[in-house]
């Protein structure tokens, strides 16, 4: 067995923390590069109309209730009574909480009043950012989760 000198474990130790220095870059780069974004622009303005758009957003009383079977995807949007939710428009961004790549902007149908939409999605946890507008302009958004458990549920 050769002896232990000064050279290997300077090696020993360089290795070491050139393996760890390494792994930290290449973990940092993946976090950059698969980030999505931001949320708002600038958080000082939006928090300006926070309050007031959350209240008239309450002030609905809308649920939204989501469903997906087979590859379809259901939204069922109702008011306080229970009742479909009067909207002039409904936009959905489906994707996933960590990465922008699947993102995907299904066009939703009205039946027998729900939504519908034909989206693929393969097994695990997927976003919801609903976006409505109610009859008289007041704006509805909710961030939902949706876990598909297995690819025969899609």
């Amino acid at each position: 067995m050769a002896e232990l000198t000064g050279k290997h474990v300077l090696g020993v130790a360089l290795s070491f923390f050139g393996v760890i220095i390494v792994v930290n870059l290449l973990m940092a780069y993946r976090a950059i590069s698969t980030f999505p974004g931001l949320e708002v622009a600038n958080g000082y303005i939006a928090s300006q109309t926070f309050d007031a758009e959350r209240k008239a957003q309450e002030a609905l009383g809308w649920t939204v209730a989501t469903e997906y079977t087979q590859g379809r995807l259901t939204l069922a949007v109702t008011d306080s009574e229970g009742l479909p939710a009067a909207m002039q428009s409904l936009a959905v961004l489906v994707g996933r909480t960590t990465a922008s790549r699947q993102d995907q902007r299904p066009e939703f149908e009205r039946v027998a009043g729900v939504w519908q939409a034909d989206v693929a999605l393969d097994w695990g946890k997927w976003m919801l950012v609903v976006e409505a507008e109610a009859q008289d302009g007041t704006k509805f958004k909710q961030r939902l989760e949706l876990f598909v458990m297995d690819k025969a549920q899609g």
